[in-house]
């Protein structure tokens, strides 16, 4: 009980005094708007040693559970010269080098314990074809960059970011490495992944010109493609959306260009990528997130992918999909990371980039959330991560209510959701964002309900009523209630109630362990009437989200 009243003493006065507004959702439960696309599934980071680490391990482990096998890890650095030691925004393999006569060694050994943690925790690599090895690169020195979040950013451009000196031997390294996983995984295994060249081409993660980088990712699509044949290749991963016009331009070339390693018309494409972020700021003393700034990114890429007749129909994932670009950066714009303002913001945004494709017509089939974890940092250090020292923060508990989300979509309708267009162009500024989603898989249907808004401030909590129609009369349904908000599915709120230990006892490890799992608590009663209809009703608080789980209906 103690525990808990410090919990509570931690959350505003004003949170407290504003008079709860009411919220109208209707449901159908014999409705059908297709299939609930699992796109969250997605994660990376810009450091892939983390991977084989106990923290990294562990988490990984909690990613794989969400849906086996169908959990695809997108890391930077997979080809980059050294010994595996870690640091922030670097990784190493050492997979390729040359002797005294200038031939290739290749070495797998750190890149297949990096690939054999995902697989051991059935998650499946996405795989970045980057960067530079230290032999090949055109400008090595200086290579190994020694970056800390209050250097310049532009430091971490070093030797692994250029072009390679040999074209031919560029091609034959990634020919190699796919070649090798193929042997070590099973052709059907590797045919699961994703292949995609290098990151952001058209910002410093490239220091080559455009025409270089086209000419790069056509090696090594066809070296892929020649230890693979059916592999899954695509890009470009662009930054921005569509970069201004360099996605277009790759697609173009893609479709028409003149293939550098084979001659042909055209390269291979199997899937469309590009980035995504949003814009916090800091305001009048509080963060203001930039939702709308993730959103517009999406807009703009989508409608240049939908130009296409060719493109418009395939896979498309945004590599990297976040409320801002850099995870391993701090300050005082980035304070939400910890707690419920990073959980509110992923529930309300993951819906809209569904929206967004269906404005567009394309397909949407993975929306990457560029975090992972920080080995050995700080307890709740200010990075964007998913955990800290293996303590889950709040916005992970959010892929664990989406990973409860299977079968169809049901039509579902909220009076306090802000429109698509509203919160492209101006994000959630004024009234706040209180949506819904929910799915049915045979007997058991899950409603999604979050209230958001850009503003980290206090705010009235929101009642929601929800009708659910459609609604079988003899139905004696179980129904739970999972919850984030500041006392839910919340190790932040709980570290700080402790007074924010950096060296928490054993007890408190554990303590801080459970609270990171995805709280339940007392679920709504049903009142049902005779025209088939069903009513729920329950209080929300700002920043906070529920997921329903209906089952036995």
């Amino acid at each position: 009980m103690n525990r808990f009243l410090a919990l509570l003493s931690l959350l505003p006065a004003a949170a407290f005094a504003a008079d709860p507004f009411p919220v109208s959702v209707q449901i159908d439960l014999s409705g059908n708007e297709g299939p609930m696309e699992p796109i969250w599934r997605f994660f990376g980071a810009d450091e892939p040693n983390y991977a084989t680490m106990k923290d990294g391990r562990k988490l990984l482990g909690e990613l794989g559970e969400l849906r086996p096998d169908e959990v695809f890890f997108r890391a930077h650095s997979l080809m980059v010269s050294g010994d595996g030691t870690p640091a922030l925004k670097w990784g190493s393999t050492g997979m390729y080098g040359e002797d005294g006569r200038g031939r290739p060694i290749y070495d797998w050994e750190i890149v297949d314990g990096i690939f054999d943690a995902y697989r051991e925790n059935h998650v499946r690599p996405y795989v970045q074809i980057g960067f530079m090895p230290e032999a090949l690169s055109v400008k090595p020195v200086p290579y190994r960059h020694h970056w800390t979040p209050e250097a310049d950013y532009d430091e971490i451009y070093t030797g692994w970011a250029y072009p390679p000196k040999d074209w031919r031997r560029w091609e034959e390294l990634v020919f190699q490495w796919a070649k090798h996983c193929k042997e070590r995984y099973g052709e059907e295994e590797v045919l699961h992944w994703f292949w995609e060249t290098w990151n952001e081409p058209n910002i410093g993660y490239w220091r080559g010109t455009r025409e270089e980088f086209f000419r790069l990712h056509d090696h090594a699509v066809n070296a892929v493609r020649r230890a693979i044949p059916g592999a899954r290749v695509g890009g470009p991963d662009v930054a921005g959306g569509p970069g201004g016009d360099f996605l277009e331009s790759f697609l173009r070339h893609c479709l028409e260009g003149r293939n550098a390693a084979t001659g042909e018309t055209g390269t291979p494409l199997d899937f469309v990528s590009f980035h995504a972020k949003g814009r916090p700021e800091t305001v009048d003393g509080h963060v203001r997130m930039g939702i709308a700034n993730q959103l517009r990114d999406i807009d703009r890429a989508f409608e240049v992918i939908a130009k296409f007749p060719e493109t418009q129909p395939l896979p498309i994932v945004i590599g990297e999909s976040d409320p801002e670009g850099c995870a391993a950066c701090q300050g005082e714009n980035l304070a939400y990371r910890n707690g419920t303002l990073y959980s509110s913001y992923t529930a309300a945004s993951f819906p809209r980039k569904l929206d967004l494709a269906r404005k567009h017509g394309v397909n949407l089939v993975g929306a990457l959330t560029w975090a992972f974890e920080f080995e050995d940092q700080r307890y709740f250090a200010g990075f964007r991560s998913l955990a800290t020292r293996g303590i889950d923060k709040p916005v992970l508990n959010v892929f664990r209510m989406f990973a409860k989300m299977r079968g169809h979509q049901l039509p579902a309708h909220s009076d306090h959701e802000r429109e698509l267009g509203e919160m492209v162009a101006h994000g959630v500024r004024g009234a706040p964002d209180v949506g819904v989603r929910a799915a049915r898989d045979g007997r058991t249907a899950t409603v999604l309900a979050w209230h958001y808004h850009d503003d980290d401030l206090p705010g009235p909590a929101a009642e929601i009523r929800i009708e659910l129609a459609g609604w079988p009369g003899s139905a004696k349904p179980v129904i739970r209630q999972f919850r984030i908000d500041e006392t839910h599915s919340n190790a932040f709120t709980m570290w700080r109630a402790m007074g924010s230990p950096q060296k928490p006892t054993g007890a408190e490890i554990r303590e801080l362990m459970e609270a990171g799992g995805l709280a339940e608590m007392s679920a709504p009663e049903v009142r049902t009437d005779s025209a088939g209809k069903a009513q729920l009703a329950f209080s929300l608080p700002r920043q906070g989200v529920s997921l329903l789980e209906i089952e036995g209906l």
